[in-house]
């Protein structure tokens, strides 16, 4: 076997000899395949033919290491540097070597004899540092950075490379004091400079932010700290230190300012929503191109604004795009909607209807969909009179849906229950027909065509008054009782309760303990509808939440138990896990 290998290597060798372009080939393949005493061969016989051929070195410095044969590239990195005094490549591979085997004042005279030779090039001092930091020695390699700082007399030369070695020492101020010196000439590693200085330990983050804004630092140190700040969660405190950086309008600032407004999109803080809608606006300010781009951006800044609760200057953007007679026909009409919007959300609902009324340039679309907003917020608002005219000749799905919660509020049951049913599961987004599906099912439980009593409550919970409304329902099952004849039992007086507790449950701590006298009542009394077991479920989650697990575990066993057949008894059995610590709480 040791003859056959070798006579293998030496038919390789020939080849070698032959045609040394493809031995780099030959060579790089036996590489690949793990053969890395073939592929040395194949690369020392090329070096014979032509001892400056850089790939056939690049090729040994790879595979001599795991061979442990590395001291055999020296004489052949020496022939190939001394053949070619003066080529850049083959003095970095002879570098990287003389570090690589330790010898410290060989690779130290290389370098510098490189440096002399070419003493504006950064590239002798780069080399030699990544060839200390390969082998670990990160002081080496930082000292070598700091001393080819000084020699090219740049205050920002190699700043990039001395802020990861900061970073790997654990010395974040001096990584970010070093990103610092390097932006000027490399603003384009600013995203760079922001995700690794993010990754700063807690403590750390302050004494960044401090440095950075120090004085009056230049723009892009602006915005790095501006969008370390945002990405810490300082919004407002980011926008400050930012927004100067952008005050003279350039190119740089425009693509500044639509990067931080994105940023400040990913989050979901108020703050960041405001944030946001303020970069956005200044954008406006710089975008290029007449009318159009900067008519788009406002409209953009206003939606922002909306998002962020700040209708105000929601409305001031949005009017400014409305009377600008060179905004294109596409930007108009969205600003004209957002300011119809931004009223409805405001709540000046007769102003937004007048809006929607006398302003013609909204399209057909536009006013349908506005006209169903304004009908929604009468009705949350308990204006029903005024949110049926809204809806007058109007025969939509979504309108046949709010004509549904009009005559609910109103308490005609029965109407509510066939408008839900003719709007089907397409009127609206998915949370919508879930909400109806919902209703729909407690109706059903209620053997009544109309019902004012629970109408009132149900509006108080569509208007957030939560306190009131748990109020009302229980009013409410009290009355529909009475009204069975004391038929406690059944007739939907136990899901009103259920419903009741349910509301309960997510308000206060003396809220809560009203839900759980609500759900006992209805477990007890509840009879053999869904009710009770729904309402032990919802007993054993709100015990669980108030830190009461053992009471909680008594609730879901009980229920899997009594009720075998129930709908909720999966449920139930994935709080039990949960209760037991079997599946985390996610």
């Amino acid at each position: 076997m040791r003859r056959t290998g070798s006579w293998t290597v030496g038919l390789l060798i020939l080849a070698a000899r032959v045609l040394p372009s493809q031995a780099i080939g030959q060579g790089f393949e036996l590489e690949r395949a793990g053969q890395y005493e073939q592929a040395a061969a194949m690369y020392l016989a090329a070096l014979r033919a032509d001892p400056t051929n850089l790939p056939a070195l690049l090729g040994l410095e790879r595979v001599l290491p795991p061979l442990n044969r590395l001291g055999e590239l020296l004489p052949a990195a020496q022939r190939a540097a001394a053949t070619s005094p003066s080529n850049a490549a083959l003095r970095g591979v002879l570098l990287r070597t003389y570090v690589a085997l330790n010898e410290s004042d060989s690779a130290r005279a290389v370098a510098l004899r490189w440096a002399a030779a070419a003493p504006r090039d950064e590239a002798p001092y780069r080399e030699w540092a990544m060839a200390l930091e390969d082998t670990h020695r990160h002081a080496a390699a930082r000292d070598v950075l700091l001393v080819g700082r000084r020699a090219l007399g740049r205050p920002g030369a190699f700043g990039i490379e001395l802020a990861e070695l900061s970073q790997l020492s654990g010395d974040w101020e001096g990584a970010a004091r070093e990103w610092a010196a390097a932006l000027p000439d490399a603003p384009a590693q600013l995203p760079n400079a922001a995700s690794a200085l993010a990754e700063a330990p807690d403590a750390q983050r302050e004494p960044i932010a401090r440095l950075l804004t120090a004085g009056t630092p230049p723009p892009l140190t602006r915005r790095l700290a501006g969008e370390l700040l945002l990405g810490w969660g300082e919004a407002q405190r980011a926008w400050a230190v930012f927004e100067p950086s952008v005050a003279t309008p350039s190119a740089e600032a425009a693509f500044a300012l639509r990067r931080f407004a994105d940023l400040a999109g990913a989050r979901s803080a108020p703050d960041a929503r405001r944030v946001r809608a303020l970069a956005l606006a200044r954008y406006a300010d710089l975008a290029p191109g007449p009318g159009g781009a900067a008519a788009r951006a406002r409209a953009d800044a206003a939606r922002a604004f909306i998002e962020a609760g700040d209708r105000a200057a929601a409305r001031a953007v949005l009017e400014g795009v409305a009377r600008d007679s060179t905004a294109p026909p596409d930007a108009q009409r969205l600003a004209q909607r957002a300011v119809v919007e931004a009223l409805i959300e405001g709540g000046q609902l007769d102003t937004a209807a007048q809006q929607l009324a006398a302003n013609s340039r909204l399209s057909a679309e536009d006013r349908g969909s506005l006209r169903l907003r304004l009908a929604r917020a009468r009705i949350e608002a308990g204006a029903l009179d005024r949110a049926e005219s809204a809806l007058a000749g109007d025969s939509s799905v979504e309108a046949l849906a709010l004509h549904g919660w009009i005559a609910l509020y109103r308490g005609r049951l029965r109407d509510a229950q066939s408008l839900f049913r003719v709007a089907g599961p397409y009127a609206g987004d998915r949370s919508d027909a879930t909400e109806r599906t919902a209703m729909v099912a407690l109706l059903q439980q209620i053997p009544l065509d109309s019902f004012p009593e629970l109408g009132r409550p149900l509006l108080l919970l569509a208007q957030g008054d939560s306190v009131h409304a748990v109020q009302a329902l229980r009013l409410a099952a009290a009355r529909l009782a009475t009204t069975e004849g004391g038929g406690g039992g059944g007739g939907g007086r136990p899901d009103l309760l259920l419903l009741a507790g349910r509301v309960a449950a997510r308000l206060d701590t003396v809220q809560q303990r009203s839900a759980l006298v609500l759900f006992d009542e209805v477990v007890r009394t509840g009879g053999p509808g869904a009710a009770a077991p729904a309402a032990e479920l919802e007993w054993a989650r709100l015990l669980e939440r108030r830190a009461q697990p053992a009471e909680a575990l008594q609730h879901l066993e009980h229920l899997i138990l009594t009720y075998p057949g129930s709908a909720v008894v999966p449920e139930a059995r994935r709080e039990l896990e949960r209760a037991k610590g079997a599946i985390p709480k996610s």
